[in-house]
């Protein structure tokens, strides 16, 4: 009897978290550097984010918490950028 079952792991949200948290490190380089780099990225974590979100309430509900973060980095780096990250810095 085993009892190392493998979980399905919900890739898209990883990738969301991964490329949303770039986008956010990213953000803060001027001379519209920034802007383009953490804005950019942060468009591309939106769209996986929302791909991964269907797919984690698909297998019901697992592999959503990335997908959270991935949020909270793309909403912060919309914010930064809001407040001049990327362009003024």
């Amino acid at each position: 009897m085993s009892y190392a079952t493998e979980r399905p792991s919900n890739k898209t949200a990883w990738a969301a978290f991964w490329v949303g948290l770039a986008g956010l490190i990213l953000m803060p380089i001027p001379l519209f550097i920034g802007l383009i780099l953490g804005g950019g990225l942060s468009l591309v974590a939106a769209v996986l984010a929302v791909i991964g979100l269907l797919k984690g309430v698909a297998r019901g509900g697992k592999g959503i918490a990335p997908v959270v973060f991935a949020v909270i980095f793309i909403l912060l780096t919309w914010g930064g950028i809001s407040l001049g990250g990327g362009i003024v810095w």
